[in-house]
């Protein structure tokens, strides 16, 4: 049985603390390489209103639905049966292991600003620091789910310190020629120009947003059912300003131009221009923490996945076993050895951060989309709605959160919907071995959504994407 450890400021932390990690750090060149200054405001107010809707959908449901104390994963498969819900979990669950291997690649390539021994982050001694990364967390982990949310309530404080530095001094720098200089990013207005570019920022956007649902997936370790909706609303708008005043105020301080050929991170080198070369540092020094930190949040949501399916009989059983300080040992051993095994990958690939965060993103979009279109179908057929106005409300929230979704996929392009199609057709052996022996393990829905995911995935290895 679970403990109810994590109060309100823990759960705000596990949003906030993997909401914002190393994207905050590099969202001046990320946007900037896609869009002016207009474009960089409307992508972030879409965003804005897409995101708000799916963290009202993950409030609604975690008020409607309590009993389903396993997020994101309980919602898909409360709503299109076991085949589906597994699908949501494994696809979340690589997802998030992604996002930590994300964290390990960018941290290494940050410490390039200190030392040329580590290269762009995908060299042997990154490896080899990579793999010392991760085992640290496994371990911080391994000592109880409480004091790792103890000590990431620290580290989301520490992170937000330089940030809000940065915020003040750029505020006061900021030049509104340099700003309307590149307000539309190819100097005169067009809506297909605009469209092209707030298009092209999404899943920038998105991945800087992704660990939104962070208090939903620990809410059956909450100690109280409605700090699960405050924490994320609270967490979603705080962070939303954050980065809305990044990225504009960036733009005002340097051209789009200047800001795309920036280096990771470039909130650094913008600081630089400003004040010199200890502005650097101290951003440097805040992406190292919030990396640290936000490498703390996903262990800790990574861990809780396989934990609360196999609880409710979709992953093996083994994966529901904790030991004595309530942390879920088994699921802790299997996430660290396919993190390292990721992280392998990526110094033998080559394969830049933004490649893999890209992915991550991808990849979770379909727990996301699966847990508005539950919101959708609960308003539709009324249920939880018998004395209750605000059915309306939660179908249009629910609609709004579908579309933002799908709009979000769209942007991402077929090439990473291929790629990650490969994650889901390999989880779909691990359900298979799971239901072996059971009756209607798969229905007719269910194989055509696997032969779907099968096509997929064989034209992306067929097409070396992978």
């Amino acid at each position: 049985m679970k403990q109810k450890q994590l109060g309100l400021f823990s759960l705000m932390a596990a949003v906030v603390g993997t909401i914002v990690g190393g994207a905050a750090f590099n969202l001046p060149s990320d946007m900037a390489a896609a869009a002016g200054s207009g474009p960089v405001i409307l992508a972030w107010v879409i965003t804005g209103l897409g995101m708000l809707a799916l963290a009202m959908v993950f409030r609604n449901l975690s008020l409607r639905k309590r009993e389903l104390s396993g997020g994101i994963y309980s919602y898909a498969r409360a709503g299109f049966g076991p085949f589906i819900g597994f699908s949501s979990a494994w696809g979340y669950w690589i997802a998030s292991i992604l996002g930590i291997v994300a964290f390990v690649t960018l941290f290494f390539q940050t410490l390039r600003f200190f030392s040329p021994l580590f290269g762009q982050g995908d060299n042997l001694p990154s490896l080899v620091g990579g793999i010392a990364f991760v085992l640290f967390f496994h371990w911080l982990v391994a000592r109880g789910i409480k004091e790792a949310a103890i000590i990431n309530i620290m580290t989301t404080v520490a992170k937000l310190i330089p940030i809000l530095i940065f915020l003040i001094i750029v505020a006061a720098a900021f030049k509104r020629d340099v700003f309307m200089a590149d307000l539309w990013g190819s100097g005169s207005f067009s809506w297909q120009s605009v469209g092209q570019q707030v298009k092209d920022t999404m899943l920038v956007t998105l991945w800087a947003f992704v660990g939104i649902e962070g208090a939903i997936v620990l809410s059956g370790r909450a100690k109280r059912a409605k700090d699960v909706g405050v924490a994320t609303i609270v967490g979603l708008l705080g962070t939303l300003a954050i980065y809305l005043l990044i990225s504009v105020l960036s733009t005002g301080i340097l051209s789009q131009a200047e800001l795309a050929a920036l280096p990771e991170p470039s909130m650094a080198y913008v600081l630089k221009a400003i004040v010199g070369p200890w502005g650097a540092v101290l951003i440097v020094i805040g992406l190292l923490v919030s990396i640290s930190g936000g490498m703390l949040s996903w262990y800790l949501v990574t861990v809780e996945i396989p934990y609360v399916a196999a609880q409710d009989g979709v992953f093996p059983d083994r994966f529901a076993q904790v030991n004595r300080q309530g942390t879920p040992m088994v699921s802790l051993w299997w996430s660290t050895g396919i993190t390292l095994l990721f992280t392998g990958l990526v110094y033998v690939s080559a394969s830049t951060y933004q490649k893999v965060y890209s992915m991550a993103s991808v990849a979770i979009l379909i727990p996301y989309l699966l847990s508005a279109l539950y919101q959708v179908k609960l308003a539709l057929v009324g249920e939880t709605y018998l004395k209750d106005g605000r059915r309306t409300r939660d179908l249009l929230i629910g609609a709004l959160a579908t579309g933002y979704s799908l709009w979000t996929l769209y942007a991402a392009g077929l090439t990473y919907l291929l790629m990650v199609s490969v994650v889901y057709a390999v989880g779909m052996v691990l359900y298979l071995w799971v239901r072996r022996g059971q009756e209607q393990s798969m229905r007719k829905w269910d194989w055509i959504v696997a032969g779907i995911i099968v096509v997929a995935a064989l034209v992306a290895l067929g097409g070396g994407m992978v």
